[in-house]
């Protein structure tokens, strides 16, 4: 069973973009101990656009269903009891999805 790639595409104003990472960086490990995770990366846009790639890859789409309805759902419902519920950082946000078909990792010396 190929593994599942998850693409959100993030569109996020200039002014936005140091609260998204800062917010990224804040949550750090919170995806790592998911059942079924295998890759995270934020990638910030060099010329040309105004979104953000945040890519995650799965074993299976069941996996990434999974962590979507628990933890990735408590993540963005507040800071807990009490917490101010922050403003999204992003003004726009689209997910894609990919099985992966084919991959290549550096050759060992």
């Amino acid at each position: 069973m190929p593994s599942v790639v998850k693409i959100n595409v993030l569109t996020v104003p200039a002014e936005q973009r140091e609260v998204l990472e800062q917010r990224f960086a804040s949550r750090a490990g919170a995806v790592e101990s998911s059942d079924g995770f295998e890759w995270f990366e934020l990638l910030r846009p060099v010329e040309g656009t105004d979104q953000y790639l945040v890519y995650t890859r799965w074993r299976s789409e069941e996996d990434f269903q999974a962590w979507m309805e628990g933890p990735m759902k408590a993540a963005h419902q507040g800071g807990g009891e009490g917490a101010p519920k922050q403003r999204p950082a992003a003004s726009g946000s689209t997910v894609w999805s990919f099985e992966v078909v084919q991959q290549a990792a550096p050759k060992q010396a």
